[in-house]
């Protein structure tokens, strides 16, 4: 789900005769805009995953227990639903976000981070809370190192985005062969080069959503490059901690 607008709004960061200053400054606003965004995407997604497990489980004498409600989302077909609805929703914003106004789109991202909190609600059922919160903020720290590195650095990277997008196509394919084999081997090696892919996804994307950035642009346009960033960059955390999670997460 992290591979869906790479050709971004590219153009130039100035214009013709304005004030760097204005621009940097600009520039800092929009980037601070498009964090702010993506924080609030995985605060919504976290308080949903809780809230969701809490309404799920229970527990009792004999050990936890799913309560009606979480055999609905969990055990139905209704769990098909859940997964699915994301990424949905990813296509659906990509598609229409040139047709929506800024309030629109950010009701449609808030909606799509509450329906991934619902589809990742069943981490608190295999993984320890403790290791859960561990493994959270391993990735918070690295994200936001290589997203630094992504928005200081003044080598070009998008020569990365053939080889990231490569990389990306070959853990679906094989995330998607091994729910048949159910291969702890495999699942390893997938969590592995997702962790290097994701990575590298952070500092391209952040790169490419800085370039994004035009003095000249309106407010509607500005704001609506900041939520599509902002939906990048939320991918690419919310998948560097899963792949983070099957590799040092302490299971149940």
């Amino acid at each position: 789900m992290a591979e869906f607008d790479r050709q971004g709004y590219a153009r130039p960061t100035s214009v013709p005769g304005a004030d760097a200053y204005a621009i940097d400054q600009g520039l800092r606003a929009y980037m601070l805009r498009v964090y702010n965004y993506m924080a609030a995407g995985v605060a919504i997604t976290g308080v949903v995953a809780y809230v969701t497990y809490m309404m799920a489980v229970v527990q009792t004498s004999a050990g936890p227990q799913l309560t009606g409600f979480g055999n609905m989302i969990f055990n139905s077909p209704l769990k098909w639903v859940v997964m699915l609805a994301p990424l949905g929703m990813v296509f659906f914003l990509s598609a229409r976000i040139n047709k929506m106004s800024v309030s629109a789109a950010q009701t449609t991202f808030w909606a799509f981070a509450a329906l991934m909190g619902l589809s990742l609600a069943s981490i608190f059922m295999v993984y320890a809370g403790g290791s859960i919160a561990r493994v959270f903020f391993i990735s918070a720290a690295a994200f936001g190192g290589l997203s630094l590195y992504g928005y200081t650095t003044k080598k070009d990277l998008s020569g990365w985005g053939s080889f990231l997008i490569m990389g990306l196509i070959g853990i679906i394919i094989a995330s998607i062969v091994n729910i048949f084999l159910a291969s702890s081997a495999m699942q390893f090696a997938i969590s592995v080069i997702g962790v290097l892919v994701f990575a590298g996804l952070t500092a391209y994307d952040t790169q490419q959503i800085k370039e994004m950035y035009y003095v000249g642009d309106g407010e509607a346009t500005m704001g609506k490059k900041a939520i599509m960033g902002a939906l990048r960059l939320y991918l690419d955390f919310i998948n560097l901690f899963l792949m983070l999670l099957s590799l040092f997460g302490n299971r149940e």
